[in-house]
C-alpha cells in the first residue's frame, strides 16, 4: 500500500530539540550550574591552546597554580597538620620545627573506621593512624605533639574544629600544613574561620606531596586531582565570593 504523502512517519523517537538538550543543565542547582560553566571555560581554554605547545604548557601551569597558595613562613604558637597530607605533612612539619617556626605540632584525631572496628571486634589490632603519626613525628625528633580531640571530615570541618580548639587553648597563631592542590581552598576556609576571629594563619603546602602544579597533566592521577580540586575551588568561590 502506498503511504500517504501527507501522513508523518512515526518511528517512536522523540525529536531532538535545543530545549531537550538543555533540560539536564536547567535541572542543576544554580551553584552547580555556574560551577559547570566556569569549569567548562577552563577546559575550553585548554583545548583552544592545545595546538600551540608552549602556550598550552603555560596555560596548564597557570591552571595548576590556581590551586596553590604558599604563605611566607612565620613563627607561630603551633603547627597543625591537615588530615589529607599524611606523611608528606609530617616531613614538612619536622622541617618547619627545625627551622624554628614553632616547637609544637598538632594532628587531628582520626576516629576508627568500619574496617578498624571490625578488626577490633575480632580481637586483632589494626593500623592506628594516630599512633603511627605520633611515632613518625617522634622519630624525626619532635617531642611536643598534640592530638586535636575532634575528628574532622573535609576542609570546611577543619576550619570550624580549629576555631573551637584554638579558642579553648589560647592559640593565637598557627602554621597549617596542607597539600599543594588543597592549599588555596584551605587558605580561604581558614581565613573565614580563624583570621576573622583574630587567629593568625600561615598556610604552607608540603614540598613532599605528590601533586605537581607545573606538570599535573603528565599523569592520570594529576589530571584527576586537578579536575576534582578545581571544581571544589570554583564552588567555594561561588559560595563565598568575598571569602
Amino acid at each position: 500500500m502506498e503511504l500517504s504523502r501527507h501522513r508523518p512517519l512515526h518511528l517512536g523517537i522523540a525529536p531532538v530539540t535545543a530545549k531537550s538538550l538543555l533540560r539536564p543543565f536547567r535541572e542543576l542547582t544554580p551553584v552547580s550550574r555556574w560551577t559547570s560553566v566556569l569549569f567548562g571555560i577552563v577546559v575550553l581554554g585548554a583545548v583552544v591552546t592545545a595546538g600551540v605547545p608552549e602556550l598550552r604548557r603555560s596555560v596548564l601551569r597557570t591552571v595548576g597554580r590556581a590551586l596553590v597558595a604558599q604563605d611566607v613562613p612565620a613563627k607561630a604558637d603551633i603547627i597543625v597538620i591537615s588530615t589529607d597530607v599524611m606523611g608528606a605533612g609530617i616531613l614538612e612539619s619536622a622541617d618547619l620545627v627545625k627551622a624554628g617556626f614553632a616547637t609544637r605540632v598538632a594532628i587531628f584525631d582520626r576516629a576508627p573506621n568500619r574496617v578498624q572496628l571490625e578488626f577490633a571486634r575480632r580481637g586483632v589490632q589494626s593500623l592506628d593512624l594516630n599512633r603511627v603519626s605520633i611515632q613518625l613525628l617522634r622519630s624525626l625528633g619532635l617531642t611536643d605533639i598534640v592530638v586535636i580531640p575532634s575528628a574532622v571530615v573535609g576542609t570546611e570541618d577543619e576550619g570550624q574544629v580549629l576555631l573551637s580548639w584554638c579558642t579553648a587553648n589560647a592559640i593565637h597563631s598557627i602554621v597549617f600544613v596542607s597539600t599543594p592542590d588543597h592549599s588555596r581552598r584551605t587558605r580561604r576556609v581558614l581565613d573565614r574561620a580563624l583570621e576573622s576571629r583574630g587567629i593568625a594563619v600561615t598556610v604552607r603546602y608540603s614540598k613532599y606531596s605528590e601533586f605537581d602544579p607545573d606538570g599535573w597533566w603528565l599523569s592520570r592521577e594529576g589530571q584527576r586531582t586537578e579536575a576534582v580540586e578545581m571544581e571544589k575551588l570554583l564552588l567555594d568561590l561561588l559560595r563565598h565570593p568575598f571569602r
